[in-house]
């Protein structure tokens, strides 16, 4: 089973780091599991923490979510794009926005190649996260429950992203 802990900070990428729980007996063993995975972009954990503010460290490369509602990106209806606020990489574009109804950014499409994805069995459920492909910077998750004619909902923490207007 592996775990991402809020609260744990992974080692920056590369490599991503998943915490790996076995039972063993009446008690549990804590591994660590790799993956060889090379980001174009890498930095040490120390220089993440300066190039983002405490809030994207935790939520971008500690795989933290950001309160439902707490970002101004959810509102925003300008043209323009997305971009990841660790590397500068274009994510999305404004025509492929939605209102979810569910608190965060949400897009039915990203720009192609822009991001990437893995299995989350966090909080004892299943879900796909989503990762700038640039970076490894953990952005949010995709569900199959969007609209026409993708029906991708990509539920995106805003605090990993910054838009600009066209």
């Amino acid at each position: 089973m592996t775990v991402r802990p809020a609260n744990v900070a992974p080692s920056c990428a590369p490599p991503r780091i998943h915490y790996v729980c076995s039972k063993v007996g009446s008690g549990l063993i804590v591994g660590i599991a790799m993956d060889s995975k090379q980001y174009p972009v890498t930095h040490t954990e120390a220089e993440w923490r300066q190039l983002l503010s405490p809030e994207q460290f935790r939520i971008m490369r500690a795989h933290g979510t950001e309160p439902p509602g707490s970002c101004a990106l959810n509102h925003e209806k300008r043209a323009g794009a997305f971009f990841c606020a660790g590397c500068g990489q274009k994510l999305f574009a404004s025509a492929h926005k939605f209102d979810s109804g569910t608190g965060w950014p949400s897009f039915n499409d990203p720009v192609p190649g822009a991001v990437e994805t893995a299995t989350d069995r966090s909080l004892g459920m299943v879900r796909t996260e989503v990762h700038c492909s640039r970076c490894g910077s953990h952005l949010g998750h995709v569900f199959d429950d969007g609209p026409p004619p993708t029906h991708r909902r990509y539920c995106i923490n805003g605090v990993a992203m910054n838009f600009q207007p066209e």
